[in-house]
């Protein structure tokens, strides 16, 4: 079973509640959701939650670590090998698009890339800005490059490590991919698809949730280690904002309303990924998901 959707729609509790009805074990498909250091600003299911049934793939990476889209696949056949062999329903939960993609049509190939290369990307990014990196992506991948906005300092030095580590770019490692874990003839998928207006109205509570539950405290710890700003965890949606008042340059409702403004773009984005990146997904609204799934075994 597949469950997606847009932040906040509700998928983690639809998650919990079918895995108590089929004894089923929940798997984290949410790129942020991984970390270990980010646990109430990423909404990841509280320890009360996790003990109630079997949870998979949350929490299990430390900040410091890149966790790509080949990194998750590796650890989501694990978690679907010991679901399989516990004789468990695997019910995948979150609201990562690329990761479902993965899941279901396969990734590209593109092997590790050397942490000496990866260094010296980033510190050229650092030293010399992004449009120079996009420029030297122009030269040796001008499809990649075309194809990038000239300021995604995150997916140019990603494109850029990619064909200095291998000669190869991104383009021709995708097109020899790797097999897909759940072929998508093979599983039902939902995305859940609230009202934007309520959706957008309990984003914009749940991030006063988050502050009052502890969010300001764990952002604080995380700026303590000092990590690479391009780190995925160090862009969380409310992380960039918060850090920024930590270093007193805005006030803490700027910071708030900030993060409630990203939140609400990216889901606005999660639907739109959503419906041309993986129209086999059945799109229904959270409460007719409820009655359709948990009535049934």
């Amino acid at each position: 079973m597949l469950i997606a959707g847009p932040t906040a729609s509700g998928k983690s509790a639809l998650a919990l509640a079918l895995a108590e009805r089929t004894g089923g074990v929940v798997v984290n498909t949410d790129s942020m959701q991984v970390y270990r250091d980010l646990r109430i600003i990423t909404a990841r299911p509280t320890p009360e939650e996790e003990a109630r049934v079997p949870h998979r793939l949350y929490g299990h990476v430390d900040a410091s670590v890149n966790c790509s889209a080949g990194m998750w696949v590796a650890d989501a056949a694990k978690a679907l090998s010991e679901a399989r062999a516990q004789n468990r329903p695997p019910i995948f939960a979150g609201g990562s698009g690329l990761y479902f993609k993965a899941l279901t049509r396969g990734l590209s190939a593109v092997p590790p890339i050397p942490p000496e290369i990866r260094d010296d990307v980033r510190a050229r990014l650092e030293r010399d800005g992004v449009e120079a990196l996009h420029a030297v992506l122009a030269q040796c991948d001008p499809a990649s490059a075309e194809r990038l906005e000239p300021r995604d300092r995150t997916r140019i030095a990603r494109a850029l490590e990619v064909i200095e580590a291998t000669g190869r770019s991104l383009t021709d490692w995708h097109r020899d991919g790797l097999s897909p874990l759940l072929p998508p003839d093979k599983v039902r998928a939902l995305f859940l698809a609230p009202e934007r207006d309520e959706l957008y109205a309990r984003i914009d509570a749940r991030f006063g949730v988050m502050l009052t539950a502890g969010a300001l405290e764990e952002v604080r710890a995380l700026a303590e280690r000092k990590l690479d700003p391009l780190l995925p965890a160090m862009k969380a949606h409310g992380v960039p904002a918060l850090m920024r008042y930590l270093r007193g340059e805005i006030s803490l409702d700027g910071a708030a309303e900030i993060g409630r403004a990203d939140t609400r773009h990216y889901a606005k984005r999660q639907f739109t990924w959503f419906r041309h990146q993986l129209p086999e997904f059945e799109w229904v609204k959270p409460v007719e998901a409820g009655g359709t799934l948990i009535g049934k075994r």
